[in-house]
């Protein structure tokens, strides 16, 4: 098995290589989703949430509000490690139960939007940056995403500078290109992981 942390900043592309690889035949563990789903309604981490934070975090319908949740972590450091403190552990947990369940010779690729930011290259047998040029990421973010540009320029201040991510990659794909361009660097790309996976290990 090899395990791939696939890392971009915000508006790069990150998605659509992951969605790329998976129809290569990668087994895509996606830390966002697992995000979500552990503090799911009725779920042990919501209830732990809940716990810490108090009932006015849970929307109307019993689930989590997660714009209310965001301004109270988001402005103010101790809360968001609070939170990560409940979160990540079981984001972990899940991720491994995944990774378990996959065939030997799979190539599983962790999606983590903020992989070098909590220094996770180690965890990885291989890192892959989807780099794309911070002009690229803010026309993205505003056309696509419909981000105001103060916004979009915010939320990529927030994240580890482009140079951080490019030195921990082992493999770079650049995203400021076509899309029939990307299709073939990915297929390029995964050629070589399906080589590695299949490799003796030391």
């Amino acid at each position: 098995m090899l395990k791939v942390g696939l890392t971009g900043g915000i508006g790069a592309g990150k998605s659509e290589v992951s969605r790329l690889l998976v129809e290569q035949g990668a087994v895509l563990i996606d830390a966002d989703r697992i995000a979500r789903e552990v503090v799911a309604p009725g779920t042990p981490g919501l209830a732990a949430v809940v716990d810490a934070f108090g009932e006015d975090v849970l929307a109307p319908g019993g689930g989590l509000d997660r714009p209310k949740l965001g301004s109270i972590v988001f402005a103010d450091p101790e809360k968001l490690a609070v939170l990560n403190s409940i979160v990540h552990p079981l984001v972990g947990a899940r991720s491994r139960e995944l990774e378990r369940s996959a065939s030997e010779d799979a190539v599983v690729v962790h999606d983590v939007p903020l992989l070098a930011e909590n220094s996770l290259a180690p965890l990885y047998d291989l890192v892959i940056v989807v780099d794309a040029s911070p002009e690229t990421q803010l026309d993205r973010l505003v056309r696509l995403r419909g981000m105001t540009e103060e916004d979009a320029r915010a939320r990529m201040a927030a994240q580890a500078p482009r140079e951080k991510r490019l030195e921990i990659a082992d493999v770079v794909i650049d995203n400021d290109v076509p899309l029939e361009e990307l299709q073939r660097r990915v297929r390029e790309v995964w050629t070589d992981l399906v080589r590695r996976a299949h490799q003796p290990q030391e």
